[in-house]
């Protein structure tokens, strides 16, 4: 079977995963929200009061959420090489990318470390402006690549995503066609023996169990993401591998359930986790590596159900919501952090439940964030290009999507 052939389903837009793309960015709301009372999480804003069941309900999300969003990135990074070539797929990913993490990383990401400073206690009252300068005052640092900016309060925060997802998309644009290359030679093999979409999870146990679980990064390395990431590449939307993923969706959706309560007791009463070298703790990062892939697969297969193309009179209207959300996705995400820690800094202070705070963070958080989206950055050309959105076309309605998310 060509290579065209067994694309041909998969070069329709997949709604499905543009809604959980969105999902996700909007969860993250809910899970920053819940930082703010977890004991264990140097977050910016603390509650007076924590709970240890913030801790537990998180790991629920991060062994799946942040692998689906590289995982889906690497999918549209092979639609992408395949209409602009490698260089301008890299061109492409440095403006819609690269712009946005600039920006946000000098505009946005310095108020959640101002409020940290004021929520230490009386005498840190230092003025924004001046701690603005500080927080970018920075050096060259590259033993922490890819984050290579160093300084006494700087960060790139909630952003790290968008660095690796950058570094990512140029570490494969030299390699692209022969990643492609390869995955056409492996990929029939998954219609006859489905259990292969199950290999990934193997280097991923091994990435993390020996490299280590990086809290600020939701609890994975930093380089699992890049095996999500080039697995999204290399799997691509091929029908072929849509039908397997399919067929084995269920068991091993079950098979991730299983892996993942296998972590408890590492996580629970072991030692550390996340950096530890006992044999407890590296079967606990291992286990917790072949459960995201698992739960990754799960989703993805569980979500893909053929639908028939509607076809609208004249070919023309409203989009579907899916591709509506789809170019909301990058801006809330670098907007959400610094509005959910601005409001949690004063609401903490309320004489309220924590579960009362807790709803008002979420609450208004998401009305700001899509009132600033909405009205603040969609409508104007500059806004747009500073938050990675394709410009608007003639007719003032935004271009065509791409294929699948960045």
């Amino acid at each position: 079977m060509g290579a065209d052939t067994g694309r041909a389903a998969g070069d329709a837009r997949r709604g499905e995963l543009d809604v959980l793309r969105a999902l996700v960015v909007v969860g993250l709301v809910f899970f920053h929200a819940a930082l703010v009372f977890s004991p264990d999480d140097d977050f910016y804003v603390k509650n007076p009061r924590t709970t240890d069941a913030v801790t537990v309900l998180a790991g629920f999300g991060v062994v799946w959420a942040m692998p689906v969003l590289f995982l889906v990135a690497g999918l549209g990074a092979r639609h992408s090489v395949r209409r602009r070539g490698a260089a301008g797929f890299a061109r492409e990913r440095l403006l819609r990318l690269g712009v946005p993490l600039v920006f946000g990383t000098v505009v946005l990401c310095p108020l959640p470390q101002w409020l940290r400073q004021r929520a230490a206690g009386p005498g840190h009252d230092e003025a924004y402006g001046r701690f603005w300068a500080r927080f970018l005052t920075v050096r060259a640092d590259l033993a922490d690549f890819p984050f290579v900016l160093d300084g006494e309060h700087f960060e790139t925060g909630h952003l790290w995503f968008v660095v690796l997802l950058l570094t990512f998309c140029l570490l494969l644009a030299p390699v692209a066609a022969r990643l492609a290359a390869g995955a056409e030679r492996v990929v029939p093999a998954l219609r006859r023996r489905p259990a292969l979409l199950l290999l990934p999870a193997l280097p991923l146990a091994a990435v993390n169990a020996l490299l280590g679980m990086e809290e600020g990064f939701a609890g994975w390395n930093r380089w699992a993401y890049l095996l999500f990431f080039a697995c999204g590449f290399a799997l691509a939307d091929d029908e072929r591998v849509r039908e397997a993923t399919r067929r084995v969706a269920v068991p091993v959706g079950v098979l991730g359930v299983v892996l993942f309560a296998g972590t408890a007791p590492g996580f629970v009463a072991g030692d550390d986790p996340f950096t530890a070298g006992t044999p407890s703790a590296l079967a606990t990062r291992a286990l917790f590596g072949a459960a995201g892939w698992c739960w990754v697969v799960a989703i993805t297969g569980l979500l893909d159900r053929p639908r028939r193309p509607r076809v609208r009179p004249g070919g023309r209207g409203r989009p579907p919501l899916p591709a509506r959300l789809a170019p909301a996705a990058l801006p809330v995400y670098v907007l959400h952090q610094p509005v959910v820690v601005a409001l949690a800094y004063g609401v903490v202070g309320w004489s309220a439940p924590a579960a009362v705070k807790y709803a008002v963070i979420v609450a208004a958080s998401l009305a700001v964030v899509l009132v600033l989206y909405e009205y603040g950055v969609r409508r104007t050309a500059v806004t747009r290009f500073l938050f990675g959105m394709r410009p608007r076309g003639p007719s003032g309605r935004p271009g065509p999507p791409p294929a699948s998310p960045p």
